[in-house]
Order: structure tokens, then sequence, then C-alpha cells
């Protein structure tokens, strides 16, 4: 009968193709680990970035969270300090070094990137009103990405300071953002670095 439709096809509101394990198949590949031959042959014959296991280059992704967090904190310490207009400071911790940094092969080509937030402690001398002030405080830079440096921020906050008005705090903040150039620099630093990891 043609027009007619079997018993199961008609409780089955759907159908799947199931691939049945047949004598005449061929086995599905055994995965294994490379030798120490595999990884020299593959050394002089591979123009490819990445791993040897990446013939193709296609996409791998490496973390370099640890190598950039450290690598960040060090080139910002070396900054050294400042003078300013009314006196003068420098960065004694990175406080806060929080984000991402990968290297990623595409289509056997290298490509980096980054995305991070910092915090700057700070501490310094001004002269205020003839009287000479230890300042303490933080920087703080706000999520900043690979290629974006020219638009960097920086954001002061000062520590409790009592006796200053609200003008010495204007003027000492003004001061602090002298900070952002040499900033800068040191992360174009390691944006360089960054590309030939």
């Amino acid at each position: 009968m043609e027009g007619a439709v079997s018993e199961k096809q008609a409780s089955s509101s759907y159908t799947y193709w199931v691939r049945e394990a047949r004598e005449d198949a061929a086995p599905l590949p055994v995965p294994r680990k490379l030798t120490q031959d595999d990884l020299l042959s593959q050394q002089s014959h591979t123009s490819a970035l990445g791993s040897v296991w990446n013939k193709a280059g296609t996409w791998e992704e490496k973390n370099l969270n640890k190598w950039a967090s450290n690598r960040i904190k060090e080139l910002l310490i070396s900054v050294g300090s400042l003078v300013l207009s009314g006196g003068k400071a420098e960065i004694t911790e990175v406080s806060k070094c929080s984000g991402d940094a990968y290297l990623v092969t595409v289509r056997n080509k290298k490509r980096v990137g980054y995305t991070y937030e910092l915090t700057l402690k700070f501490q310094g001398e001004w002269i205020i009103r003839e009287e000479k002030k230890m300042i303490k405080g933080h920087v703080d830079i706000p999520e900043f990405s690979f290629g974006e440096l020219d638009d960097l921020q920086i954001e002061v906050r000062l520590g409790e300071e009592k006796d200053l008005l609200h003008q010495d705090k204007l003027q000492i903040s003004q001061d602090l953002k002298q900070f952002l150039q040499p900033v800068r620099e040191k992360l174009l630093q390691f944006e360089e670095e960054l590309k030939d990891r």
C-alpha cells in the first residue's frame, strides 16, 4: 500500500539519522600523543605560527595574563617621581591590575590584545600655604584596551587630608594628571613587548 503510514512512523513526530556500527565502516581515529620525533620533524617543515598540533594555523588562543600583569606593574613602578607645579609625587604601588591579555593565532596570523583596569598608589609632597604637606592617594585608570591608549583617562582620589581646602585638593588633582603622559608611554612600551611575544 503506497499511501499507508506504518504504525511506528505515525507514533513518532520526527525522525532522525543514527549511525549504527557496521562491520564494513572505517574505524574512528584514535588520538595519540605526539612523540619527540614527531615534534622534530614538524619543526623543520612548519612555517605556521602557534602549536605543532595546529598545522593549518586555524585558531589558537594563548592566555598571557600572568606575564602581562607582572610586566605592567614593573613598567608603572619604574615611572619614578614627577616634579609638579606644587610639589613632587611618585607611584609607590600598583594596587589593582586586573584584566586579560592574550595572543590569538588566526589563519596563520598572530594577533594580540588586552583589556585592563589599574589603580596606582601615590605619595608626594606639596607646598600648601607655605607649609610642606605629605599627600597620599590613588590614581585610577578605568578600562583601557589594545590600541586605545590615546583615549586613556585617569581619576585622582586623595587620602583623608582634613586640613586641605577644596581649591588645594583641586590643584593637587590637577597636578597628578601629569602622570597621564608617562603612564601612557609605559603602556605603549607594554603593547610593543606584547606584540613580540
